[in-house]
């Protein structure tokens, strides 16, 4: 019996208020492979015998998305990472991407698996992270833990990189509603060059635009979250059946991503990435966004994916009360 390239892979149900909700797991990278409620897909997925196309459902620990040329500064030295995205010349999605995270809590409907960023090059620090992908009863809630267990404070940011769906509808006539009033410029290579205003641009989602006529590869700040904190993205398909993707107060930063070539069943098409995101781009060099833990001080914070039915209150999501908490 052979391996697959994600590792072992967690089978997760639940039933609930009428519902079944179902998710596959991975050891490698704690991705997420699939997610659906009663049949329907809320996620993208990918066979167990591939590699995630276009980080497919990874967690990005401890920086997500990009670092320019893997360089930083910390006290004044700089520090070179290993350029895990050589064609743009970057250090890409943290450094667990292809690491096996370990289980320490396996339920039938919630597995929370673990794993250690050990120093390395361009990386001094030690920071443990779990990751909880526990379902509810209209889809999945995610919690990260962070804890520093090396000797020195240590700076981080998480993110993660879930492609969505809703159902079998076509995503070129899904729309994508995002409160978001800044967009990152960002050079070819994907780091920001500055910030602007997405009014009148064809980055501005609050007024839900059809997915088939954008093309973006985005980060976004200023998003405005609801009364209760919880910032969200509403991918919805004409028949008025949404999925959305809610994330807490520590997750201050999204980025969209709406490739053409996203392999289905050896076909390649449209697919749409919304990845929460605690840092933007760039965040060990810039410093923006990221957060810094003291040895033996801990952190969590939560975001979830959720089906809705037609007519649904978007603003009913089910976070965390203990948003960005540090222990």
């Amino acid at each position: 019996m052979t391996t697959p390239p994600t590792g072992h892979q967690h089978e997760l149900r639940l039933e609930a208020d009428g519902r079944v909700v179902t998710a596959t797991v991975t050891e490698v990278a704690a991705g997420l492979r699939a997610l659906a409620v009663d049949g329907e897909a809320l996620t993208e997925t990918f066979a167990e015998d591939e590699t995630p196309p276009s980080a497919c459902g990874i967690t990005l620990f401890p920086w997500p998305n990009r670092v320019d040329g893997g360089r930083w500064t910390l006290d004044g030295r700089e520090l070179q990472l290993d350029l895990t995205e050589p064609a743009k010349g970057n250090a890409s999605h943290g450094l667990l991407r292809y690491t096996a995270y370990r289980a320490v809590d396996v339920e039938p409907h919630a597995v929370t698996l673990a794993a250690t960023a050990f120093p390395q090059h361009g990386w001094p620090f030690t920071l443990e992270t779990t990751v909880r992908h526990e379902l509810i009863a209209d889809g999945m809630r995610v919690v990260h833990t962070v804890s520093n267990v090396g000797a020195a404070r240590a700076p981080f940011a998480v993110g993660s990189h879930p492609f969505l769906r809703v159902g079998e509808h076509d995503p070129a006539t899904l729309t994508i509603t995002l409160e978001a009033a800044t967009r990152y410029e960002v050079s070819e290579r994907g780091i920001p060059t500055g910030t602007s205003p997405v009014a009148g641009t064809s980055a501005d989602l609050r007024g839900g635009p059809r997915l088939g006529d954008l093309d973006l590869d985005t980060p976004y700040r200023d998003v405005q979250p609801g009364a209760d904190g919880v910032r969200r993205t509403r991918l919805a398909a004409p028949d008025g059946t949404a999925t959305e993707l809610w994330q807490d107060e520590a997750f201050p930063y999204v980025q969209v991503f709406t490739p053409r070539n996203f392999p289905r069943a050896g076909v390649e098409g449209l697919a749409v990435a919304v990845e929460p995101m605690t840092a933007p781009p760039n965040a060990l060099a810039t410093g923006e966004g990221l957060l810094w833990l003291e040895p033996g001080e801990r952190w969590t914070a939560a975001w979830g994916i959720r089906r809705l039915a037609a007519g649904a209150d978007a603003d009913a999501a089910d976070g965390p009360a203990d948003a960005g908490d540090r222990a």
